[in-house]
Formats: C-alpha cells, structure tokens, sequence
C-alpha cells in the first residue's frame, strides 16, 4: 500500500502519516522528488489524502492527478479529505479526476481538523483544549477505519446523492471563481523582511524575491502555508485582515 498526500499546515499529513504507521504503507508528499508513477506501479492499492477547499479538491493535487492519471489505473483506492466542518462529497469528488480511469474505491472518509484560516473573524483558531478534542476525535475515526480496511470493510462517505448535492451547492458551485481570484490574491505588507521563507515553503513556487520585494506569479492553491509561517506575520492571501496569531499545526500536541 502507498499513501499520496498534500497538506499546506500540517493536518492532512498528520491523517496520511498515522495512517500509514497504521497499515505499514509507504507515505510520500506530493511535493517531494519522487518518481510517482514508479512508486505507484509497485503496488495494488492507493491511499490519497488532502484537505478539501470549498469542497473542491486543491489545484496542486488536482495537477498532480492529471500527471499520474495512468498510474491509477486498476488501483484500489482509499480517500481521506479533511475539512473543517462539512464539505458533503469532499471525498467522493476525488473520483472525478479519474473518470474514464478503472479504479475500485474501497474506502473513503471525512476528518474534522482545526481551522488553519488564522484571520477570519468567523473561523477563529482552537485553543489548545479544543485542538486536544480534534486530535482524539481523529485518532478515534483514522483507527476505527484502520480496522474496517483489514477487515475488508467497504465505506464511501460522502458518495450518496444527498452529500453530493450538498457539497455542489453548498461550496462548490462558488468556488470556482474564489479560487481563481486566490491565484493572484497574494499581499505582502510592509513588515516583510525579506527573509525568503515564504518563497521556499510555498508548494507552487508561486512567490519569488525581486528587486528586494516579493512577487507572486499568479499560482496560488490557497493552502495558508505561508500565511501562517511567516515570522513577521505579513502576508495575506484572499482574506487581507491583519494576521494576529497563526496556526501551528497539531504536531506540537504529539509531544
């Protein structure tokens, strides 16, 4: 088994990387220098994981699809999506990069993680008793699935007609244009130090340093990674509230 993920702050690779302890699979980021299509031929089962944005699939790991679509070929699949509060099918739409590529779903499901949008008055960030609660909440729902994958035990969350509509007009129907104004909605204030951290986090070298500022180039797959990492607080993308505190992932709980 081998486990393919994309995580911007840290909660799909804390799903992907325990589940993968969990099944003794083999676990890569999308982003990593891999040879994929090698990797994925060596096995007969597939574990996807990624956040769900709008109940969209992330465009870095849409492309990363469209690249290795003939990998999948004949694969079991299993999906895992997190998501903040609902998304409907945010599984279930992972399926629809591969339409006309024969794979057997064999499991799919949705984990509530904590909010990484760190500058949205209506999403603010769970203090670390709430965040306590995500990570049991998890762990309880990634074991329980665990058991049900060895026990042969078939789920498809989010594939029934209802969750589908839900997540189409609820979210998706919407997100489109949101994400294409996100690609170019980068802002960089006048805190920026310089230091390049953004530039060399960010999973779409979307931002570079020019003439001693900041350029994005238009890629932006809305992820928050640099959002949340930059030590002086002074980027913004979409959302251009000041950032006051940032999300710092669940690694630090594991301790």
């Amino acid at each position: 088994m081998l486990t393919l993920y994309f995580s911007g702050t840290g909660n799909s690779k804390f799903i992907a990387e325990r589940f993968s302890a969990k099944m003794a699979a083999a676990c890569y980021s999308i982003e990593e220098e891999v040879d994929f299509k090698e990797k994925m031929g060596q096995v007969k089962t597939i574990a996807v994981c990624y956040p769900i944005y709008g109940s969209c699939v992330p465009r870095i790991m849409r492309e990363f699809v469209r690249k290795n679509r003939s990998a999948f070929e004949g694969k079991q699949l299993i999906i895992f999506s997190t998501q903040l509060l609902f998304s409907g099918d945010g599984a279930r739409v992972f399926t629809e990069l591969l339409e006309g590529v024969s794979v057997n779903v064999r499991y799919a499901e949705h984990f509530n993680m904590p909010n990484n949008i760190c500058n949205f008055f209506l999403f603010p960030l769970a203090n670390p008793n709430k965040m306590q609660r995500y990570l049991k909440k998890a762990e309880k729902k990634l074991s329980r699935s665990c058991q049900n994958i060895k026990n042969e035990v078939v789920k498809k969350r989010g594939f029934n007609f209802v969750s589908q509509h839900l997540g189409l007009w609820t979210q998706r129907a919407h997100f489109g244009a949101l994400e294409k104004k996100a690609q170019r909605d980068v802002r960089i204030s006048a805190e920026c130090n310089l230091c390049g951290k953004c530039v060399r986090i960010c999973p779409m070298k979307n931002l570079k340093i020019t003439d001693r500022r900041i350029v994005q180039l238009d890629q932006c797959t809305l992820c928050y990674r640099c959002v949340n990492q930059c030590p002086q607080k002074a980027i913004t993308v979409l959302v251009h509230t000041q950032v006051k505190k940032q999300y710092q992932g669940i690694v630090g709980l594991l301790k």
